[in-house]
């Protein structure tokens, strides 16, 4: 078996919170309880994805919320937060308000760009200023901006009995450094490098100078440190789907296998006028897994991973697969429980 450039140093994994709309309680509470396991197993985060207009969890902070409120140690973030739907300064009160009540605990990763379908749904989302909303990496800076404690609004001090901050409240130092950028292309790895945010690469990258999905994600992965402040010290946490089935039910362990035999052909070639690259899933035992990660050109560059569980598996299939990559896989990487 090849040997990792560098060992797994932190654990996480990435769930939609899929709930049936009839019943949107359960599934909710489900994403808590398996934020829970994961803090009892040992990881060293959580991630939530924002599905608008879906049957996934639309308010991942809100969530978090929650979860900070049962867990204590565990890290929580989101991968990622498409601030097309945001307003920076709105979402930068939310932010700092969960990370203090998670003491220090909150890694928001953003995205930007048109919300997806952004035609069907722009007269609800922005009645009056659809057409002039900025959806470059300026919205980026503005929360990044107000999440450092910058000034936003030319107002403080008293008023009758109220007083006012210029800056957002509550502040909570730190988290700034904490914010991370989910990037598929060149330019947005090396724009997110320059501004010293942390990067999220996932199974979904662009094609560009190559139709190998290895050797796309490798480039990007130097290509941000080579640019960032940090140099090799930089963070960058890896999303690959991984599947292992060392304790899983026959019955699982088929469903599995076809899941992913259903999404293979997509990974054979760049999809789509926009030429997005997919990564196979990663199914089999946890031996066969960590030599297939072994041996990944991305994966053998970084130490943090947010595996990502597939978006339509049942509540026992997650426990099976968080509860797997904790115990067989992730030790094979060489990876340490958290006391």
């Amino acid at each position: 078996m090849p040997t990792p450039d560098r060992p797994l140093r932190r654990l996480g994994f990435l769930t939609i919170g899929l709930f049936d709309p009839a019943d949107p309680r359960a599934g909710h509470e489900a994403t808590l309880e398996l934020i829970e396991l994961g803090e009892r197993l040992g990881y060293d985060s959580a991630w939530l994805r924002h599905r608008h207009l879906q049957h996934g969890i639309s308010s991942p902070v809100a969530v978090l919320a929650a979860a900070s409120q049962r867990t204590s140690r565990i890290e929580l973030g989101t991968a990622v937060t498409p601030l097309g739907w945001e307003n920076p300064l709105r979402l930068a009160e939310d932010l700092a308000t969960v990370d203090v009540l998670s003491g220090g605990r909150l890694n928001p990763g953003v995205s930007v760009g048109p919300p997806m379908h952004y035609d069907d749904l722009k007269d609800a989302l922005y009645p009056d200023t659809a057409d002039a909303e900025d959806f470059s990496y300026e919205r980026v800076l503005r929360l990044a901006r107000l999440i450092r404690g910058e000034r936003a609004s030319s107002f403080s001090g008293t008023q009758g009995f109220e007083t006012f901050s210029e800056r957002v409240e509550p502040h909570s130092p730190g988290l700034a450094d904490r914010l991370w950028y989910g990037a598929a292309s060149m330019r947005s790895v090396v724009w997110a490098a320059e501004q010293g945010l942390n990067l999220l690469t996932s199974s979904v990258i662009r094609a560009e100078d190559s139709d190998d999905f290895e050797e796309t994600q490798l480039a990007q992965v130097r290509a941000f440190r080579a640019h960032h402040p940090a140099g090799a010290a930089a963070r960058v946490s890896q999303g690959l789907v991984v599947v292992p089935t060392d304790s899983a039910s026959r019955e699982q362990r088929e469903k599995y296998e076809a899941y992913a035999a259903s999404r293979l052909p997509r990974t054979r070639e760049p999809q789509g006028p926009a030429r997005m690259m997919f990564a196979p899933d990663l199914v089999g035992t946890s031996e066969q897994i960590a030599e297939r990660l072994h041996a990944h050109a991305a994966y053998r560059e970084v130490d943090e991973v947010a595996f990502a569980l597939p978006f339509s598996f049942e509540r026992d299939d997650y426990v099976q697969i968080v509860t797997d990559v904790a115990e067989h896989l992730a030790p094979l990487l060489g990876w340490e429980r958290a006391a």
